[in-house]
């Protein structure tokens, strides 16, 4: 008896595990639902065409090995693509033959309400001094804030993907609104002001405008104080990209909530491109009303997490190369290894550290960054990097870090570098292939092969797998 789809798919899942990042196989893989197999027909469900093609770039010859392993030679991927739009929800199958690599525009495009007004009506525009009515509007967008100073790294990919998608086609993509969520200083501000910097640069033509959560509660105030919500209505259902920083604000507002629903459906109607962020997933919002947050789900919602070691090494180098100063790789090292809650702690203590250097003509040293480090930044945990992980793992079992990093094959040492990956691996969102660089200089495979090692032992040996709960605590110490 063939089994079933979700078992089909779980053991597919099992082997995608263990060849992708952590951070990738939740991002493309935890939100597809197997939904059928039918003969030799395997057919999974997708949140977005984006997903879609996605897959398909990146993934398809494992997505192709792992299914025919399940399914046979002549197995076949159908994947069923959710399409939710404000008129109706339904899902668009498409039958893809694993051995082909085309795609296909899968994008729902909403359609085109005509303007039949020979020009735009002057409305007061609530970022100028009242009594001035034409539309001139300031896209309120800081030039720094461009994709050419945005590092790409695991912890935004999908993100900064999808946002150079909508720069270059807004409002004509699946990802209308474009919801960005993470934690402050993680870069939401940064990514959403280049996508309206992009905008401006491809299309001149357009109207964009980013503003605050809280600036639009202020706008929204006064004119319900001087009777002119009709205008401040009009100014913005007539912006075409629409971006708006820590939408959260908006929680417990109804006035504002009920104003914000309107523009909203207004500019999604007509194509026009919503770009929003906020500290949580429009499912942990509180405070907002269902219909709003309904709408925050129709498009993409890409979260932004914590920069990992080797990016917010890229994000320092990148600042020090860009504003012409010289420091030195071991600096940078210990800046990236000791500041990881965000990139606005990061850059802020590089800039202390510049102004530090140079008020007192010191050279930039490690005790120069450590003092600063030490005022500036609240470390409230130990910092999980490859690095701090190979460090706590050498002194559990008494081993010098040279020792662990050599070619040397004994049980011991060999067992030892295998935990390390391990837990770099479950702890980090370092690829396989930056561990293994990081521990040994070893590739993708050997840390693959360590990481399946540990986990068989950790299922079989009681010992083992108390030691290994007792590395894994002090590691977070």
């Amino acid at each position: 008896m063939k089994p079933s789809y979700e078992i089909i798919w779980s053991n597919c899942l099992s082997v995608i595990k263990e060849n992708v990042p952590q951070i990738s196989f939740k991002t493309w893989f935890d939100p597809i639902v197997p939904i059928k197999v039918e003969k030799d027909i395997l057919t999974i469900q997708v949140p977005s065409a984006f997903f879609y093609e996605y897959l398909e770039e990146h993934f398809i010859d494992l997505l192709r090995s792992t299914i025919k392993s399940q399914l046979g030679h002549s197995a076949k991927l159908e994947y069923s693509v959710i399409v939710d739009t404000p008129h109706k929800k339904n899902q668009q199958p498409l039958t893809q033959k694993l051995p082909s690599n085309n795609k296909t525009d899968l994008r729902n495009r909403p359609v085109s309400v005509p303007n039949n007004s020979a020009e735009k009506p002057l409305v007061r525009n609530p970022f100028v001094i009242p009594g001035i009515k034409k539309l001139n509007v300031d896209p309120q967008l800081n030039s720094a804030y461009s994709f050419d100073n945005y590092v790409e790294g695991e912890c935004n990919r999908l993100a900064r993907s999808a946002g150079l998608a909508v720069a270059k086609n807004p409002g004509k993509t699946a990802f209308n609104p474009l919801f960005l969520y993470g934690n402050s200083g993680l870069g939401k501000t940064h990514l959403a002001q280049a996508i309206g910097i992009d905008v401006k640069k491809y299309f001149p033509e357009k109207t964009v405008l980013y503003l605050n959560a809280n600036k639009f509660q202020t706008q929204f105030t006064e004119s319900v104080r001087n009777n002119t919500v009709n205008d401040f209505l009009n100014f913005y259902q007539m912006i075409d990209v629409l971006i708006i920083d820590d939408v959260q604000e908006f929680a417990g507002k109804e006035g504002t909530q009920n104003t914000f629903f309107h523009i909203f459906n207004h500019l999604h109607q007509l194509n026009k491109q919503l770009i929003l962020t906020a500290d949580k997933p429009p499912v942990e919002i509180k405070g907002m009303e269902d219909r709003l947050l309904s709408r925050f789900k129709w498009g993409l919602s890409a979260d932004v997490h914590i920069p990992n070691y080797d990016t917010r090494k890229a994000i320092l180098k990148q600042k020090v190369y860009k504003d012409g100063i010289s420091i030195t790789d071991d600096v940078i090292d210990y800046l990236a290894g000791n500041i990881s809650n965000n990139v606005r702690e990061l850059e802020g203590a590089l800039i202390s550290l510049l102004a530090q250097a140079t008020l007192n003509k010191k050279e930039i040293t490690i005790d120069v960054a450590t003092s600063i480090v030490e005022k500036l930044v609240r470390k409230p945990t130990k910092e999980l990097s490859v690095d701090s992980i190979q460090k706590t793992v050498c002194e559990y079992f008494g081993l010098q870090m040279d020792v662990l990093q050599s070619k040397t094959r004994k049980r011991e040492i060999v067992q030892a570098r295998q935990v390390a990956m391990y837990f770099s691996k479950s702890l980090t969102g370092s690829s396989l292939s930056a561990i293994g660089l990081q521990i040994g200089k070893k590739d993708h495979a050997t840390v693959l092969h360590a990481c399946k090692t540990v986990n068989n032992l950790i299922e079989t040996n009681k010992d083992f797998k108390s030691q290994m709960q007792e590395i894994e605590a002090q590691i977070k110490m």
